[in-house]
């Protein structure tokens, strides 16, 4: 396993997967594959009328990460669309299959094949003759897996309920925007994708704890990304002195350095997370208010005590 850090930001792990033969397994999500396998008679394009439409030819399908890689023996999705499209003008869907490789009876004529693995997907048009011989379809998906975990400070342990991740296309699109691929991922979650560079935005918490980097995924490998947090964890509490009890029924502000409002609560002790940077504390309680400048260090989870006096 290598680690690399990278802009001080994330630490990432490339976990080059010991054979091809056996890649699958590290991209597995542990369901039982699910087959649905109807048949295209019905759906045959409107030129495979007449006596070709008696005809009927099957065509096995697989798909592998690689090039070189073995077929896929679950986590597939297949489709096979109609090519002309309907009045909505999509094209119609004629069947699926769920889980490795798949067989499709087919009418001569022409459809487009769609096969997905998670996020990755490939698209090719699948022409049936009549007649001579059928080839399996071998489709390289081109693709592999990110598992996406973060620590705040050097290495302190982040709850999983408190981070949340979003995948975005690196590239920009027309509209100067990128284009959100998934979204609210989980930590430790393996999300299938095509090969590429994505941006991840990484949230700690949900005022100011954001961090932003682009992950590169290799096909056929599960990639591994820590991102690192500069932020922390406070817990706020009005005190009648230093290790005091917590005075129920006050509202909190906390502003920035510059005087900007990152959070408003309600409460005795309200846990928020911060960015590392310098704040300030108010705290109103019935018709008084009283305040507190503090610093965040990251990593350093710890009590923020404003006192009455």
């Amino acid at each position: 396993m290598i680690r690399l850090s990278i802009v001080l930001l994330f630490a990432l792990t490339l976990l080059s997967l010991p054979t091809i033969a056996n890649a699958q397994d590290a991209f597995s999500d542990n369901a039982d594959p699910k087959i649905a396998l109807p048949g295209l008679t019905e759906y045959a394009p409107a030129a495979s009328a007449g006596a070709g439409a008696a005809i009927r030819r099957t065509v096995r399908m697989e798909a592998a990460l690689t090039e070189a890689g073995d077929p896929l023996k679950y986590g597939l999705t297949w489709r096979i669309f109609h090519p002309v499209p309907g009045a909505d003008g999509k094209l119609p869907l004629l069947a699926t299959s769920e889980g490795g490789t798949a067989e499709f009876e087919f009418e001569p004529g022409d459809y487009f094949l769609h096969v997905a693995f998670g996020r990755a997907g490939v698209t090719k048009k699948l022409t049936v003759q009549k007649d001579g011989p059928l080839e399996t379809q071998h489709i390289v998906m081109d693709a592999g897996g990110l598992m996406l975990n973060a620590v705040s400070g050097i290495d302190a342990r982040i709850l999983a309920t408190q981070l949340r991740f979003n995948i975005y296309k690196a590239e920009e699109g027309i509209d100067g925007e990128q284009q959100l691929v998934v979204e609210d991922v989980k930590p430790n979650t393996i999300v299938r994708l095509n090969t590429g560079t994505y941006h991840i935005v990484s949230e700690y918490g949900s005022v100011n704890a954001v961090i932003r980097s682009d992950i590169r995924v290799e096909a056929g490998k599960l990639t591994e990304a820590i991102i690192q947090h500069r932020a922390a964890q406070l817990t706020l509490k009005l005190v009648a002195e230093p290790g005091g009890e917590a005075i129920a029924d006050t509202a909190w502000s906390i502003l920035t350095s510059g005087g900007d409002v990152v959070s408003e609560s309600v409460g005795a002790f309200p846990t928020i997370v911060l960015a590392e940077g310098d704040y300030t504390a108010i705290a109103r309680n019935k018709t008084k208010v009283y305040q507190r400048e503090f610093t965040v260090v990251a990593g350093r989870n710890s009590d923020v005590e404003v006192l009455l006096n």
